[in-house]
């Protein structure tokens, strides 16, 4: 009668006990995906960045764009350098956002389309990356606070604005440089009007874009001075300098460019990779939370110490590891025979206490014991197997003398 198999065992984790461990975390990550899903559902309607015509976000500037269009303006927006360039002429206000992040090239660009035409200009927040080229008489100073602030000039924009919210950037005219110098803080002013060459072309130079914001555009009188700088002419070109503009891959930015490039990053995702962040984080230290002491568990299966040498054997073996085999097997070699010379455990490995002991019990072995017990490690599989054969003769002489 054959005996029945043994019962198979598997340590393997089953469905059940995978979906147990990692449902707190599969939940998490979905409540995440599902939150950034609708909230980006719900702004990607209506947001499209700070200063932008279409956006109704609070740094947005879609109010002051509708403002403009009932009073008869036509608003264009651009994102690229040769569509703004495109849509000037003598009857345009061409409105720059960021023209710091412009290339040195892109700003040429746009100071000879500047120059050849009779176009008003307003550069929002230009600093010493831009200057230089496109307002040459005019350099920066540190930066001021944005804050109420009165005209204290003679420019009629300025004047029927009064007070508004100006600040940022704060410019130092040329001396002997014709221009209008308004709203100053500190001594310098926030808001300058450099009159072009020819006709009725002029440059104005805006601290910060406060006033185009759709949060702060019903304070004080930034309504009537922005409705003033970007309505005085029938069409408003509204350029936003873009990384993705193709012109401007042809040189690097005029100027370090980080925090240009962070600002066109929406505020929600930085927010939500922040958010992100700490739910790993979270996550990591749950998952690798330690309950209590460690518990012995009794093994799922009873492995023979033959089948475990065995394994053991094959990995020497197929790693070439003559070396570390021999080793192993002199070290356990020399372990088992120290007691029986009266030698302690702890001097078993030293060949000065060892030997002695040896030769004075076995005075006539064949071996060389110490080629034996601490010799080099074998060339070949064959002297390993020679050496394994040596050794248990060995420690039989010493067992049976």
């Amino acid at each position: 009668m054959s005996r029945p198999a043994a019962e198979s065992t598997s340590t393997a984790l089953s469905a059940h006990q995978i979906w147990t461990r990692a449902r707190g975390a599969a939940l998490v990550l979905a409540l995440i995906l599902i939150g950034g899903i609708a909230l980006a559902t719900v702004r990607s309607t209506e947001s499209h960045g700070a200063l932008d015509p279409r956006s109704a976000d609070p740094t947005g500037s879609r109010a002051v764009a509708e403002l403009l269009r009932d009073s008869g303006v036509t608003v264009t927006t651009a994102a690229t350098l040769d569509e703004a360039t495109a849509a000037t002429d003598s009857r345009t206000t061409l409105l720059v956002t960021t023209p710091d992040l412009l290339t040195e090239t892109q700003q040429s660009t746009l100071r000879a389309a500047m120059t050849r035409s009779d176009t008003r200009t307003v550069l929002i927040g230009a600093g010493q990356s831009s200057l230089p080229t496109l307002a040459p008489d005019v350099t920066s100073a540190a930066d001021a606070p944005v804050a109420n602030r009165a005209p204290a000039c003679t420019l009629p924009a300025a004047t029927r604005a009064g007070s508004a919210e100006l600040g940022g950037e704060r410019y130092v005219i040329t001396p002997g440089t014709e221009a209008d110098a308004c709203y100053p803080a500190d001594g310098s002013p926030t808001l300058v009007r450099l009159p072009g060459s020819t006709g009725t072309a002029d440059t104005v130079l805006l601290g910060s874009p406060d006033i185009l914001y759709n949060n702060r555009l019903d304070q004080q009188g930034n309504a009537s001075l922005a409705l003033q700088l970007l309505g005085s002419r029938p069409h408003l070109v509204w350029y936003l300098p873009s990384l993705a503009d193709t012109s401007a891959t042809t040189d690097a930015p005029a100027g370090d460019t980080t925090d240009n490039f962070l600002s066109l990053i929406p505020s929600g995702w930085l927010w939500g990779t922040l958010q992100l962040a700490v739910a790993a984080l979270l996550a990591a230290i749950w998952r690798g939370r330690r309950l209590g002491p460690l518990v012995t568990e009794r093994l799922p299966v009873a492995v023979r110490a033959s089948e475990t040498t065995e394994g053991r054997a094959r990995l020497y073996r197929k790693t070439d590891a003559r070396d570390r085999a021999a080793t192993v097997l002199r070290t356990a070699t020399r372990t088992r025979i120290a007691p029986l010379l009266g030698v302690p455990v702890q001097d078993a490995h030293s060949p000065e206490r060892l030997l002695p002991a040896l030769s004075a019990r076995l005075p006539e072995t064949t071996a060389d014991p110490r080629t034996l017990l601490f010799g080099p490690a074998p060339a070949d599989d064959a002297t390993l197997i020679r050496l394994a054969d040596q050794l248990d003769a060995l420690e039989r002489e010493v067992r049976t003398s």
